[in-house]
C-alpha cells in the first residue's frame, strides 16, 4: 500500500514542486485538489526544472468531494495547527495500509467545513508560537519520513 500526501488547493508552485520531489524520492502518492494556484503543464514544469515530475505518482481531483470518493481507507488525516493531537502520537506503522495526509492551502489552511468533518482525525506538528505554521513542503517531508520511519522505510 502507500503513503499519500494530499494538497488542498495549493497556491505556491515551489512548495508543490518540493513536495513532488519528496514524493518521487519516497514512492509517496501525491494528490492535488483543484483549483491549483499555478499550472502543471509541460512548459511550466520544464521551466521550473521539474525533471523528476514523470516519476511522481500524481492524481488530480476536481474538489475535496471527488477526492473522498476515491479513498478506500479509514486512515485519512488532516494536518493543521489547531485543535489536534501531535502528529508524533499517531500510528502509521502498517505498510500494508494506505495513509492519507491532507494539507491545506498555504494562505488559509483547510476550510472549517473540512476541519469539522475530520475533527477526530487531525494532527499538528509541534512548534513555537513565534510562527503561524511551518512551510508546507517542510511539513510534507516531516510527515512522509515519520510514516516511512515507522514502517521501516520499505522500498528505500
Amino acid at each position: 500500500m502507500a503513503i499519500h500526501i494530499v494538497l488542498f488547493e495549493p497556491e505556491i508552485p515551489q512548495n508543490t514542486g518540493n513536495i513532488a520531489r519528496t514524493c518521487a524520492g519516497t514512492h509517496t502518492h501525491l494528490h492535488l485538489i483543484k483549483p491549483l494556484g499555478f499550472s502543471t503543464d509541460d512548459k511550466m514544469l520544464k521551466r521550473a526544472g521539474c525533471d523528476y515530475w514523470p516519476n511522481v505518482h500524481i492524481t488530480y481531483h476536481d474538489n475535496m468531494e471527488a477526492f473522498l470518493d476515491t479513498v478506500q481507507s479509514e486512515h485519512v488525516f488532516c494536518i493543521e495547527t489547531v485543535n489536534a493531537a501531535s502528529f508524533f502520537t499517531g500510528d502509521f506503522s502498517h505498510p500494508d495500509e494506505d495513509y492519507y495526509f491532507i494539507l491545506g492551502k498555504e494562505t488559509a489552511g483547510l476550510p472549517e467545513k473540512w476541519l469539522t468533518y475530520f475533527q477526530d482525525h487531525c494532527y499538528y506538528l509541534p512548534q513555537t508560537d513565534y510562527i503561524r505554521s511551518l512551510n508546507l513542503s517542510n511539513t510534507a517531508a516531516i510527515i512522509v519520513y515519520e510514516a516511512l520511519r515507522q514502517q521501516g522505510f520499505p522500498g528505500l
